[in-house]
């Protein structure tokens, strides 16, 4: 726990002194009956309450307390409850993604297309974003926030081969950190080893889904039929988005004139294998669908928040139980 005001806390001494001040008038007040007598004027309540007149000023003492450290505003981690689900948008940033055949780019067209879905993001839906060429790796944590998202969308160049397997694993890798953030960061877990999840039915993940953004043409290990098959096991979903057109464009690459096409087949291919759709990048309509398919789920996630309210609650609490003790007990408030 934490304090915005920690100076406040020196405060507390109140609660020793007050304490200790009760103590002494209570064995003032003993010593005065012991010598004249209470001669009547002491309450029946009062004289038949024994211990129990002592625990209404014990109860003010404590609210006070709490109070007191209320005051200095704490802050502390705790598990908050959020309804969520968690969408992992995997770019090819391939060399092939410069092709003009969509325009201006098949790049810009998979920017423009995962723009317009980020900003209709409803609430409770964390986005990732994973690019891969030869291999993958995971550009944006999940987050509700669309700048971070929309700017990490942004950064994204073509460059090398795809590997539309890597970009499948990397965006199951990202899902798997977001339900279970790592705490010591100072491990060595290279010697350990991964364990494999076991099977589940396919779709059975509602709250996580895969959208894989692509041409489709792959180049690169590993085979992504099996990296969908992965994805299937654990019940994640893959949506796949065909960026480009089956007639292609021309390439110039390294001197070599290549013509890029769009491959249907694989990407059709991976979305039926583990349970997710087909969308063509040109049908945004169809693209925003994905949606509709995502069941988000309760979830808890660690934050810091201020307890202020939590304990001055307690504290008021603890008063107005206090005074009613003291009413019920001794018939008058301490």
């Amino acid at each position: 726990m934490s304090f915005t005001w920690p100076a406040l806390l020196g405060l507390l001494i109140v609660a020793p002194v007050l304490a200790g001040l009760y103590v002494w008038l209570t064995r003032r007040r003993q010593r005065l009956l012991a010598r004249y007598g209470n001669f009547g004027l002491a309450p029946a309540a009062l004289r038949g309450a024994g211990l129990r007149r002592h625990a209404p000023p014990v109860v003010f003492l404590i609210a006070l307390t709490v109070l007191i450290v209320a005051m200095a505003r704490p802050e502390a981690v705790v598990s908050v409850p959020r309804v969520e689900g968690i969408v992992i948008l995997a770019f090819d940033v391939s060399g092939s993604m410069a092709a003009d055949d969509l325009q201006p780019t098949r790049m810009e067209a998979a920017r423009a297309a995962a723009r317009d879905f980020v900003e209709r993001q409803p609430p409770g839906i964390l986005i990732g974003v994973v690019a891969f060429s030869d291999n993958g790796l995971s550009t944006q944590a999940p987050s509700d926030d669309q700048a971070e998202i929309l700017a990490a969308i942004n950064r994204l160049q073509p460059q090398r081969g795809t590997s539309l397997g890597s970009g499948i694993l990397a965006a199951l890798n990202t899902i798997a950190a977001s339900e279970a953030p790592a705490t010591n960061y100072y491990r060595n877990t290279e010697s350990l080893p991964t364990p494999t999840p076991a099977p589940v039915p396919r779709g059975t993940y509602k709250s996580a889904a895969i959208v894989l953004l692509s041409d489709g043409e792959n180049t690169a290990p590993p085979d992504p039929l099996e990296a969908a098959q992965a994805a299937a096991e654990r019940g994640v979903r893959v949506y796949s988005v065909g960026i480009g057109s089956p007639e292609g464009a021309i390439l110039n690459i390294d001197g070599f004139s290549i013509r890029s096409r769009l491959d249907e087949a694989t990407l059709r291919q991976i979305a039926q294998l583990t349970g997710g759709e087909y969308f063509n990048a040109t049908d945004e309509a169809q693209l925003r669908a994905v949606y509709q398919n995502i069941s988000p789920q309760l979830a808890l996630r660690a934050e810091k928040m201020e307890i202020t309210s939590l304990l001055a609650g307690a504290g008021l609490l603890l008063m107005l139980i206090g005074g009613a003790l003291s009413m019920a007990w001794l018939g008058r408030l301490p």
